[in-house]
């Protein structure tokens, strides 16, 4: 599983919301990958899996080799077409937001 570094995002959740001991065999299930706390390509990639999501894995999928094969056609479809995320925050509007941030050179 992959996900970002929410406080919720842990093992621990699931027994905030089950029983120790179905817990303790859900959380058995998972392995956890966590993406970096920073970083501008982030952004890009949680819009890819959000149309992943919305696009092929809209309904529920029992089988593995079944999931992998809809995923695998989705990507197929996506990279046919050219599907790009455009990317509109620039290095001008960085520096605006962010300036606040940088050392005040004039004093």
């Amino acid at each position: 599983m992959v996900q970002d570094n929410l406080n919720t995002h842990t093992a621990g959740s699931f027994y905030e919301a089950l029983p120790p001991d179905d817990a303790f065999e859900l959380a058995k299930m998972f392995e956890y990958h966590y993406t970096p706390k920073k970083g501008s390509w982030l952004n890009m990639a949680e819009i890819e899996l959000s149309a992943l999501s919305k696009q092929c894995l809209d309904r529920r999928i029992a089988d593995m080799n079944k999931l992998a094969d809809e995923v695998s056609v989705w990507e197929q479809e996506r990279n046919a077409i050219g599907a790009t995320v455009r990317w509109r925050f620039n290095k001008n509007d960085a520096r605006v937001k962010l300036q606040r941030h940088y050392f005040n050179l004039q004093n």
